[in-house]
């Protein structure tokens, strides 16, 4: 388990292979944890920065799947000095504060670390008690004698209605609930 997911890109390349989709696709469920680094961004001028920012966010929109946008820090991170003939005054500062922001969260994984393992068990603890929920239902739709086949492959092809009943039986929210396709294989 990591408490810190970091995405480097490079200004020069904002593509997201197939294997880094696969790779941030099973990252799902951990998008808190994600933050994106976009390197050597003091080899373009602003213009070209909005413009290479703008093609990140809509490159990661695609693939990340998530209604807000995962922190993203802008700079050039490496052992030279900030290019501020490309950048600027400007650039170098935000440069510089974005360093700060991304050591700030290096630095304070340690302190959050009770936080994210009392979150992570709050988590599991909604899975179990919804999983108890389902399958409490399931269980009372069940036959006690003839029919149990069928009833079982009723329940399990209409299992999308099945955790509508049991969300507004029990008034829980919808995104506890697991994934149905993934449910039903198990």
């Amino acid at each position: 388990m990591c408490d810190l997911i970091l995405l480097l890109f490079d200004h020069h390349k904002l593509d997201v292979s197939d294997e880094f989709k696969h790779v941030i696709s099973s990252l799902r469920g951990h998008d808190d944890k994600i933050r994106v680094v976009l390197n050597k961004a003091d080899q373009v001028d602003t213009q070209q920065l909005m413009r290479v920012y703008g093609a990140l966010m809509w490159s990661l929109g695609k693939v990340l799947n998530t209604p807000e946008v995962s922190c993203v820090y802008i700079g050039s991170f490496n052992d030279k000095p900030i290019n501020e003939a490309e950048t600027g005054p400007i650039g170098k500062e935000l440069f510089e504060r974005e360093q700060e922001d991304l050591l700030f969260d290096l630095k304070d994984i340690p302190k959050k670390a009770c936080d994210c393992r009392i979150n992570e068990f709050v988590k599991r603890a909604r899975a179990a008690n919804i999983h108890a929920y389902i399958i409490s239902h399931l269980k009372k739709e069940m036959p006690a004698m003839i029919g149990k086949a069928k009833t079982q492959q009723r329940l399990i092809d209409n299992l999308a209605d099945e955790f509508g009943k049991v969300q507004r039986e029990h008034h829980l929210p919808p995104g506890d609930f697991p994934n149905v396709e993934q449910f039903k294989e198990v």
